[in-house]
């Protein structure tokens, strides 16, 4: 045998297995929740292209198409409700993965009067948008607390901070999310774990039509119209899910410890006009707007 041809090639194939062990421990790992459409799809796909190793959550993976196409894109069931469910996907990503990010992104929106929601209605809002992100992040903070370090990053809304007619329930729940993730970076920072909120205004998805759902009371009707009118007409005021999975992604990677990041100019405006001038004088503003 050829020792002098051998050892080079063993020396070769050795610095290769090497190479590709080294480069598995440098990829970063994000979960993802709500990858199906919209914001958390088009993060998903982001994040995919900067390199990451990407773990996308979906009530329904065997309808998804596009992202199983993506090589460097894993995708596990989810529904953020279910916590038999919510165990056993955990329980697979921290065993097969080391996750650094956990982007809390499931939710849709309720609008219409507050007076014809059903009690079903506002259980479901309050247990996906607001119990669901809870439930996620519990489950994932003894895995981060071992490891003294990690990331949380939730999806609210500028309506986490700022209110419109006709949508008090899912405001309800970003609220609580902004003050809950307020609250959590108090305690999670003594074990090297951050949380921080993305705060978007209108995002050009179909988040009106797969996200939406609606209540009606017919004494509301006129003054519904009138809301809707003037949400239509922004319209073209609002991001692209692109924009906004760029704020998301500056959060995971810029190693700050911001905790809100307001995302979209519409969302910067009302965020500014609040702050400068006061909530009596936005509010004046929206009720001028919507009504007027």
């Amino acid at each position: 045998m050829n020792h002098t041809l051998y050892l080079p090639v063993t020396n070769i194939v050795l610095i290769l297995v090497l190479k590709k062990k080294f480069m598995k421990q440098m990829e970063k790992t994000i979960f993802i929740t709500g990858a199906s459409s919209g914001l958390g799809k088009v993060a998903a796909m982001l994040f995919a292209e900067k390199g990451w190793n990407v773990i996308a959550a979906m009530r329904k993976p065997e309808a998804e198409k596009e992202l199983i196409q993506i090589r460097n894109i894993s995708i596990l069931p989810l529904d953020v409700t279910d916590l038999v469910q919510i165990e056993k996907t955990v329980k697979k990503v921290i065993d097969m993965h080391t996750p650094e990010v956990v982007f809390n992104n499931a939710g849709y929106g309720l609008a219409g009067p507050f007076e014809g929601t059903t009690d079903e209605q506002i259980v479901q809002e309050i247990n996906t948008n607001l119990l669901g992100v809870m439930r996620i992040t519990k489950a994932f903070i003894p895995y981060f607390r071992e490891r003294r370090s990690g990331l949380f990053i939730t999806t609210t809304s500028i309506g986490g901070l700022a209110a419109f007619p006709f949508n008090s329930v899912y405001h309800a729940t970003k609220w609580a999310l902004e003050g809950w993730s307020e609250s959590m970076s108090y305690e999670l920072s003594k074990f090297g774990i951050r949380i921080k909120t993305i705060a978007p205004g209108g995002i050009a998805t179909d988040f009106a039509g797969r996200s939406l759902a609606m209540a009606e009371h017919t004494a509301y009707n006129t003054l519904v119209e009138k809301v809707s009118k003037v949400f239509m007409e922004r319209a073209g005021q609002q991001s692209t899910a692109r924009q906004i999975a760029e704020v998301v992604y500056r959060a995971a990677t810029d190693g700050k410890k911001q905790l809100r990041y307001i995302a979209g100019k519409d969302a910067r405006l009302l965020y500014n006009l609040r702050k400068i001038f006061g909530y009596k004088f936005l509010m004046r503003q929206i009720d001028k707007r919507f009504f007027s």
